[in-house]
């Protein structure tokens, strides 16, 4: 389980880095929506690499049987990309990734108690919602700081 939490402690590291990141390439060449495509591009290569890395390239077979609704990740992902790149540099990296973790909170909640997508269910208590409650006036504290 340790490792677990240290590789998703890395990943949301790396979420407002990628925002910085990818914005301040947006602003360079002048355009939010191609620094998204490269991003994306990048993203893609990287990804096909450890793929074959992996030996995992033999999954691709079953591409074709998955539900059609399961896709709809690459559009969410494409969706934060494109806003988070086209805001930031307007709205402030903190201010963005602020909305972005409220949003997080939210929806994390829902799937788990609801046990959306295959998602283990967790019920929403009334100690786990204050402990939800509480995330959220922290990050909101951080931008009013």
């Amino acid at each position: 389980m340790a490792q677990y939490a240290a590789i998703m402690l890395l990943a949301g590291i790396g979420i407002p880095i990628l925002a910085a990141l990818n914005a301040a390439l947006g602003a360079k060449i002048g355009s939010p929506i191609a620094a998204a495509f490269v991003l994306f591009l990048v993203a893609g290569l990287s990804a096909a690499a450890v793929m074959v890395i992996g030996q995992a390239s033999g999954s691709l077979k079953a591409l074709p049987t998955a539900p059609k609704h399961l896709f709809l990740g690459g559009v969410l992902i494409a969706f934060y990309v494109l806003s988070i790149t086209w805001i930031a540099p307007h709205f402030g990296l903190g201010n963005a990734v602020f909305f972005v973790l409220l949003g997080q909170l939210i929806s994390a909640a829902a799937i788990d108690h609801f046990g959306l997508f295959n998602a283990l269910p967790t019920p929403l208590t009334p100690t786990r919602a204050a402990g939800l409650a509480i995330m959220a006036v922290g990050v909101f504290v951080t931008q009013k700081g």
